[in-house]
């Protein structure tokens, strides 16, 4: 059973991915764009900057960006 996420906003979100490295590019209506440049090559992810984001949506995130559960949860 995987680990119950947190109840964040999209800007919560935001600010621990750029912890992690991760740059804002730009943004479309309420939807962030961060993007990382790695050794494989470059990450990017969506961050809707809702007030609560869903728990599948935070899951979606998190996959994108290539982040376990742990590896954000240090960041929040």
């Amino acid at each position: 059973m995987s680990p119950k996420m947190p109840r964040i906003s999209g800007d919560e979100a935001a600010r621990a991915l750029e912890k992690l490295g991760f740059e804002r590019v730009r943004q479309k209506g309420s939807h962030l764009i961060l993007k990382k440049k790695t050794d494989e090559g470059e990450i990017g992810c969506v961050v809707p900057m809702h007030r609560e984001l869903a728990d599948k949506t935070l899951r979606n995130i998190l996959k994108q960006a290539g982040l376990s559960y742990d590896e954000f949860m240090e960041q929040l």
